[in-house]
């Protein structure tokens, strides 16, 4: 088969197309390897595979990646517009590898206040105790940044938008204060997926993410993608080899697998998302809709300037003066499951609390902030759920006012 003008091609089509190794019965999906030995014919062989195995596509033992990991990597590669990638076990091991490839005793890295909580949990349980000083920033800080460098600043670590209340850093401001200075710069990249935001285009030297989300897409496999320019790539191959990471050969078959329908089912989210957060905004009982889509977020213009869609997770601030009044209108949702994760298919809630997780800044909202995933379940279906949950909300309010 050609792949002539590949490079060319558009997301959706190359969505179709990346990471599919030429089969020998000519199979459309890629065949799952389970493999721990990988056998040599000669001594030379095996001693070039061992001397050559941190590099792209090089078969030596099967924690360092069989034929199946590679074509994934690969195609992680080409979306984020990186030189290679490394999948590893989940979106928290995605997050921490670039923290031990590039972080030592005595290093400072700025890490945005807005971070995912458990990524947070491990720079203050693992990177700090290891003697790395860390300190958190205003995700809205943008090129002034620079007013923060130290003489020993190694990295700074930015998630955008930001985990439960969706602050959109100025990723090129923050990108170019550290190129500036020789500064590492990492980017989760989980919510918006290569496919509306692409970190490394816009100056990011590392982009982390969590395929557990809307890679796999059906709630049903753990896995996270690390992918940098070459001269970091070897550097984060190494250190997953320290760390014992190793993926599943069925978490990357159901990954790519969900890579084929990534762009479809990212418009249908896109959609859902924005139509709640609509309706949503007309509601009195919620104080606030934080979504990056909605022209009353602060960050809009940001979002607008660097991204090129949105997808089903934002966040609501309900006029709520208890958690047990916002419980009253969580638990009388039907078609959203309460847990934890997103980016499935199916529609979740979660109350969160972003104030106890926040030193830099502080959560001034008031009320009960909810997490939102809109899934792909019809918008309309959804919305009347919400306004059936709302119903019991108001009513449980009145019951605690009399």
């Amino acid at each position: 088969m050609s792949t002539r003008g590949e490079a060319r091609l558009q997301v959706r089509t190359l969505l179709g197309r990346l990471g599919r190794p030429s089969s020998p019965v000519g199979a459309v999906n890629m065949a799952v390897h389970r493999a721990s030995t990988i056998l040599f014919d000669t001594i030379d062989e095996l001693d070039r595979a061992k001397s050559e195995r941190f590099e792209k596509g090089i078969l030596f033992y099967g924690r360092f990646g069989t034929p199946d990991v590679f074509a994934f990597e690969q195609a992680i590669s080409a979306l984020e517009g990186g030189y290679g990638t490394v999948a590893v076990p989940s979106g928290l091991a995605a997050c921490v590898l670039p923290l031990v490839a590039f972080l030592k005793p005595g290093d400072h890295v700025l890490v945005t206040d807005s971070v995912y909580e458990p990524a947070r949990t491990s720079l203050s349980q693992f990177v700090a105790r290891g003697g790395v000083e860390v300190t958190y920033y205003d995700p809205r800080i943008g090129g002034d940044i620079a007013e923060l460098f130290r003489p020993n600043t190694r990295m700074i670590y930015l998630e955008s938008p930001g985990s439960l209340t969706f602050e959109v850093q100025d990723v090129p401001a923050i990108a170019a204060a550290a190129k500036a200075r020789g500064i590492l710069t990492v980017c989760d990249n989980t919510w918006a997926t290569p496919v509306f935001h692409r970190p490394i285009e816009l100056g990011v030297d590392i982009v982390v993410a969590a395929a557990t989300k809307y890679v796999v897409g059906h709630s049903g496999a753990m896995l996270g993608t690390v992918t940098a320019h070459e001269e970091h790539y070897r550097a984060l191959r190494e250190a997953a080899n320290w760390l014992g990471y190793r993926v599943s050969p069925d978490e990357i078959f159901l990954a790519a697998r969900g890579l084929r329908t990534l762009a479809v089912r990212l418009r249908q989210h896109h959609e859902n998302g924005l139509a709640l957060a609509r309706w949503l905004e007309t509601r009195p009982e919620i104080r606030r809709v934080i979504h990056p889509a909605l022209p009353s977020h602060p960050d809009h213009a940001i979002w607008k300037r660097d991204f090129s869609g949105a997808t089903g997770l934002f966040a609501i601030v309900l006029d709520a003066h208890s958690k047990k009044q916002a419980t009253a209108f969580v638990e009388n949702l039907s078609l959203f499951g309460l847990g934890f994760s997103w980016g499935g298919f199916e529609s979740l809630v979660l109350i969160g609390d972003p104030a106890h997780a926040r030193t830099a800044t502080r959560w001034k909202e008031g009320g009960i902030l909810v997490r939102i995933h809109a899934g792909l379940e019809d918008a309309g279906d959804l919305i009347a759920d919400l306004d059936h949950a709302l119903g019991v909300f108001r009513a449980a309010g009145r019951g605690a006012a009399a």
